[in-house]
């Protein structure tokens, strides 16, 4: 044994190239940086100061983490590492403003085959542009290298915010009345819920030249682009929006399980959420072509495909009826196009379609 020389290079982890990997995402982080962030890249640990939020009369921190799934496999076959990054951010930041909460600091974690600076940069840079959005520092992460565990062009990622609200500012279930109305603000596509059947139903078997081309069913986009559209960040509109003094009572963020298993989320005990789909006439809303395309090729039921995707919502929010005129005000201010999908009506906490 004493007569090998085997580095950690031969083992298949490059320090050199993580050094490089670290120089690359610097100018990309460097733009998510809030006046709380203290240091830089480089620590040991992210440092944030809570100085600016001592006059809150009860400071609630919330926190989040998620990952993007098998959207990422997608991404992975196309070499498209620009945009997944953006979805991690949704993911944890759009789960944390349903509370009121301001998404602050944001972290990730990359796990890879072999590390390549280059994809890595491309992949922090969404990361960077995701948080830009929510309006959350990027102030860390850990990249780590799984040399004969994952293979070469392989990568995973997770992500975890930290948010904070006033707990008198709190919104939630317990706010939302008998009579509130429901508006829906539109998602960008299927964001990054649902995609093991997607993959299963329209990416598998095909060809890159068959996933590539455009189809007017997909109103002239391909299938990987379509299903490639990074999810829409909502916080950071959502945060001024309440900051403005939009009248909100809940919010739910709508992903896996679809409206059917989040929308019930933000509801009371005693109170249902009857949402209106449309009926012959079509949907009461617009719905993404390739969400559509997506459950005709599964053979989804109508039920079956509103507890998977997320049918055209985004995220919903809850309102009292006298104050709908100001919220979706509100919201359009922010660049939303809000639309009512259904009002609160006496039940047992579960979402009724009609």
């Amino acid at each position: 044994m004493a007569d090998r020389h085997i580095t950690y290079a031969d083992a298949g982890v490059d320090v050199d190239e993580g050094a490089r990997s670290v120089e690359l995402i610097k100018p990309a982080v460097k733009k998510t940086n809030r006046p709380e962030v203290i240091g830089g890249l480089g620590g040991f640990g992210s440092l944030f100061s809570m100085k600016g939020y001592k006059d809150m009369e009860d400071p609630v921190l919330v926190s989040g983490t998620d990952g993007v799934g098998t959207k990422l496999a997608i991404a992975q076959r196309f070499g498209r590492n620009d945009t997944v990054g953006q979805d991690l951010v949704a993911m944890c930041a759009d789960d944390v403003v349903v509370a009121g909460a301001e998404p602050l600091f944001f972290l990730d974690y990359v796990s890879v085959g072999k590390l390549r600076a280059e994809a890595l940069a491309e992949i922090v840079g969404g990361i960077a542009e995701g948080c830009r959005l929510a309006g959350c520092a990027l102030v860390g992460g850990e990249t780590a290298e799984h040399p004969g565990v994952m293979d070469p062009d392989d990568y995973d990622l997770a992500g975890f915010v930290v948010g904070v609200v006033d707990r008198p500012k709190m919104i939630g279930p317990d706010l939302v009345r008998e009579g509130d109305v429901i508006i829906g603000l539109p998602s960008s596509g299927i964001h990054s819920n649902g995609y093991s059947l997607v993959r299963k139903v329209v990416i598998e078997g095909k060809t890159d030249e068959e996933l590539t081309t455009p189809l007017d069913e997909l109103d002239g986009r391909s299938i990987v682009d379509a299903v490639l559209e990074p999810t829409t960040i909502y916080a950071g509109g959502l945060i001024r929006a309440l900051a403005a003094g939009a009248p909100i009572h809940a919010m739910a963020h709508i992903t896996g399980g679809g409206i059917t298993e989040n929308l019930n989320r933000a509801l009371p005990a005693t109170i249902d959420a009857a949402v209106d789909r449309g009926g012959e006439d079509g949907p009461a809303w617009d719905i993404p072509p390739i969400i559509d395309y997506v459950s005709r090729a599964a053979g989804l039921t109508p039920d079956e495909a509103y507890k998977t995707f997320n049918m055209g919502v985004g995220m919903s929010v809850i309102c009292a009826p006298d104050d709908i005129d100001e919220v979706c005000e509100a919201l359009t201010a922010e660049g939303f196009a809000p639309f009512v999908m259904g009002e609160c009506v006496p039940g047992t906490g579960k979402v009724v379609y009609r």
